[in-house]
Order: structure tokens, then sequence, then C-alpha cells
């Protein structure tokens, strides 16, 4: 009995540091697909990325896709932990067309200033997607949650809740690309200030008028 009690922190502990270790491959992939592309992300370079011995990456992760899937679902789960903190900060009351447009600007901006290694590495990895369906459907909701977006267009009145979660989400996806490469990019505004924010919020605040005024 006093072994099997003893044994138990070490397994816990053996437990939380290969969770740790998992997390720190994820991100180590994430941070050279965002810098590198889609083919600078290998077992080697994350061994040396996070500084551990060769072969331990293949040893948590057999093949890339195993690897890609795991980047994924890593990505998935900070980007809705990230959206739950921001719905959380704005309290309990029901959201109204003024802090939801808050809302979605500031995770845009988020995406462009601390988290701008997510959204590049999201871009990156599109390429490997192709010929994996299970990648490919997480890597589409990995950064836009379409159940949270559903819930706020439910709290906001849309009587077809899905429907408007999915549009939100395409205003968002085409405007984080448009900052990050197409004609916005070229405006040299910078994430985290206020011009970032005047430029990202009033696309989405004329967009949550009209569903307003469309569900009257």
């Amino acid at each position: 009995m006093a072994r099997s009690s003893a044994s138990a922190p070490t397994q816990k502990r053996g437990t939380s540091e290969s969770s740790g270790r998992r997390a720190a491959i994820c991100a180590a992939a994430l941070e050279l697909a965002a810098e590198g592309g889609n083919r600078a992300v290998t077992h080697h370079a994350i061994d040396d990325r996070v500084g551990i011995a060769r072969g331990s990456t293949s040893y948590y992760y057999r093949t890339r896709q195993d690897l890609l899937r795991a980047a994924v679902i890593h990505l998935a789960t900070t980007s809705r932990q990230a959206f739950l903190a921001a719905q959380q900060s704005q309290g309990p009351s029901a959201p109204s067309v003024d802090s939801a447009a808050d809302l979605m600007a500031g995770q845009l901006d988020l995406l462009l200033g601390p988290r701008r290694r997510d959204a590049l590495a999201r871009y990156a990895l599109a390429a490997d997607t192709a010929a994996d369906q299970t990648l490919r459907e997480a890597l589409a909701g990995c950064l836009f949650s379409l159940p949270a977006a559903t819930a706020l267009m439910k709290a906001l009145g849309a009587p077809d809740a899905e429907q408007a979660a999915h549009n939100a989400i395409s205003l968002l996806e085409g405007l984080l690309f448009d900052r990050l490469h197409g004609t916005r990019s070229l405006l040299g505004l910078q994430a985290g200030t206020p011009d970032s924010l005047a430029d990202l919020r009033p696309p989405v605040h004329r967009w949550l008028t009209l569903l307003r005024k469309a569900i009257r």
C-alpha cells in the first residue's frame, strides 16, 4: 500500500510533464509554420526549437499528420480559451450590438498582434489539409468557433443563429486575411492600437446593425 500511494505523485508528475512537452511541441510547430511555411514543420526542426533530443518529437507524434493534427487542436483550444476569456471580461449581461462589435473586433486585433503566429500558421498549414478531411475540418474552425459564434448570434436575437454565425465568421475571416495579406495590410496599422480597432470595428458594427434591423 505504501508503495502504491508513493507512486501516485510520481505518475501525476509524469503525466503533467508529458502534457507540457506535447504543448511545447505543438507551439513549436505553429511557430515554425508561421515563420517558414508548412515545409518548415519537421520533427527534427521541432526537436531543435524546443531544445530536446533528436527523435523526441517522433516519440510523441509518429507521423507528420499526427503532429499537424495535434498542433491544429492545440490552436483551436487556445482560440476557444481566448474567446471565452474575452466574453467573461464583458460581464454576464446580454450582449448588445456595441458590445458584440467590441468583442469581435478585439478578437481580430488579438490575431493580428499577440496571436499573429496562430493566424499565419493556420494559413501556412492549409496546404496540408487537401488529403486529410479530419485535419481540414479542424483547421477550418481553429480560429473562429462556430458554436461560440452561434451562441453569440442567438443572444443577439438572430432567428437562424447558426446561419448568422457562419456569416459573421466569413466577415471576420475576410477582415483577418485583408489585414494580413490584402489591401488593408498596406495601411501600416499596428495591432493593439486605437487606429487598428478603429479600422476593424466599423465593418463589424455595420454588419451587426443590419442583422438587428433584419430581426425587427
